[in-house]
């Protein structure tokens, strides 16, 4: 069984137990989490597609940890002006496992 979820204005295709790393979310470790913006279910062949969403399902999740992700690296320049610019980020990103997925 999988579905199909927006989760902070991403769409991720979660199955039970799985973990995933989304944008970075408000609550504490530990915590739980629920989605209810779900798009489609699989159910072993039994596929429901709302329209957008389907009423009444819903996805919930803990929250593992709180990570950064991989830095990146902006460089601007203009030749033969002598303008080079460095800059430097790292998006931080949740870690969270899929607890369960509740239809209808």
């Amino acid at each position: 069984m999988y579905a199909i979820v927006d989760i902070a204005g991403q769409q991720f295709k979660v199955e039970k137990d799985s973990k995933i790393y989304v944008h970075r979310l408000a609550q504490e470790e530990g915590a739980a989490v629920e989605f209810e913006k779900v798009m489609l279910v699989d159910n072993e062949g039994n596929v429901q597609v709302g329209a957008p969403l389907i009423e009444g399902a819903k996805v919930t999740a803990k929250v593992l940890s709180h990570v950064k992700g991989d830095k990146v690296i902006i460089f601007k320049k203009k030749r033969r002006k002598g303008y080079k610019k460095k800059n430097g980020h790292r998006q931080q990103f949740s870690q969270i496992q899929i607890e369960d997925i509740l239809v209808g």
